[in-house]
């Protein structure tokens, strides 16, 4: 059974959408923040796992599109990578990357031993670290081609399994732990505020440089749509160009980092000069449709069978790792970030996307604003440190560890 390319778009569109319907259906998919791609894609893999138990027909897919779709999604979060934000977050963003930057390379380190003590390859524990852990499922399937060459048997079947173990890890023990250094310190947030215009106005991670195109017609809302493509293209064109001179140099990169990287200089040239006028809703939304697109198509191909053997030191190197995040979350972390409520509620969202993805952050941080109090600094800080720039520097310490150890 083969699925041409036309098929494969149109089937992963499909299971996309049935992945919405299980989260309408059953609802703690979407509070432990499954997300829909994720539950679709996994459908699909189950699906052909039973394939290959019972004997039938194993589908292929052409997945001629999934390595664009991926570095289409990564390029629309270099274009999130403003100075600008930085200094609307203050000293406790950076401060924030750097704790958690270094947190990675601990999550790695930490894998690396459990998987030694196995037998198995040291890339394994970095697979099952920071790379599915501080970096999810998207980037735990991008860095999965460099896993495989470097020796690691089915590295994205693996990175799957630790990024939704991750996920649904960090959605029960962000607000626990949390709440026990809220209520330990009798700390409090001002109630009478509400946090709703707070967190909306923190998760408008963008500074524009001129008024946002309110289009009135059809001709401009296709004008706004072929110019946000038209950006991201020529981002992934010239960073193709950044990648191959950085690969010429005989370090290991992901092919995004260079798109990565030049979407960051338009954006930071554009937000200096005006000139672009990036239309940053709209290139928002093509990364959302660009990821879920990707996560389907590559979760369909997976090949779940390479994960046998492997649950006992997968199991153990997450149990380690949810104990390091708890442990550090309490100290030095909270203490660093200023021992105060933002700080408690920073930490929260912190263990929701080191073990998880930043809608773990963002959900930890509703519950506990909900019943403590509203908490501005959090919503600003942890959102900006976990869905943009630590994207940035996770990649270069998983490019770190597979150019010493692979």
């Amino acid at each position: 059974m083969s699925f041409d390319l036309v098929a494969t778009v149109a089937l992963s569109g499909g299971l996309l959408f049935v992945g919405y319907g299980m989260q309408r259906l059953i609802p703690w998919l979407a509070r432990l923040n499954i997300p829909a791609p994720v539950i679709g894609g996994l459908i699909a893999s189950v699906a052909v796992l039973f394939a290959r138990i019972y004997g039938l027909p194993v589908p292929m897919f052409d997945t001629t599109l999934q390595r664009p779709l991926l570095v289409a999604f990564f390029t629309t979060i270099g274009f999130s990578a403003s100075v600008a934000l930085l200094r609307v977050g203050g000293p406790q963003v950076a401060l924030l990357l750097v704790i958690v930057t270094v947190f990675a390379i601990l999550q790695n380190l930490m894998g690396m031993g459990i998987a030694i003590a196995f037998g198995q390859d040291p890339l394994f524990g970095v697979l099952t670290g920071s790379v599915t852990l501080m970096g999810g499922p998207a980037t735990g399937l991008a860095f999965a081609p460099l896993f495989e060459a470097a020796g690691v048997e089915g590295a994205a079947s693996i990175a799957i399994a630790a990024a939704m173990a991750g996920i649904v890890i960090g959605g029960l023990v962000g607000g626990p732990v949390a709440t026990f250094l809220i209520e330990r310190h009798r700390l409090r947030g001002p109630r009478a505020a509400g946090n709703a215009p707070v967190e909306a106005a923190a998760m408008q991670v963008r500074i524009d440089p001129q008024p946002a195109l309110q289009p009135e017609d059809d001709a401009a809302r296709a004008y706004v749509a072929l110019k946000t493509v038209v950006i991201v293209l020529m981002a992934m064109w010239s960073g193709s160009w950044i990648s191959a001179a950085i690969n010429s140099t005989g370090v290991t990169l992901p092919e995004y980092i260079g798109a990565m990287l030049a979407a960051a200089l338009i954006r930071n040239f554009d937000d200096r000069t005006g000139w672009i006028g990036l239309p940053h809703a709209a290139v928002d939304l093509l990364g959302a449709v660009a990821l879920s697109l990707f996560l389907v198509m590559a979760l369909m191909t997976l090949d779940l069978t390479q994960l046998a053997g492997l649950a006992l030191p997968l199991i153990v190197i997450l149990t380690a790792q949810l104990a390091l995040v708890a442990a550090l979350s309490i100290w030095p972390i909270f203490q660093l970030l200023g021992r105060d409520y933002d700080a408690a509620v920073t930490t929260g969202g912190t263990i929701g996307f080191a073990l998880g993805t930043t809608a773990n952050a963002m959900a930890v941080m509703r519950t506990l604003v909900e019943r403590f109090g509203a908490s501005p600094r959090a919503f600003l800080v942890a959102p900006l440190v976990g869905a943009f720039f630590i994207d940035f520097t996770n990649a270069l310490v998983i490019t770190g560890f597979l150019n010493l150890f692979g």
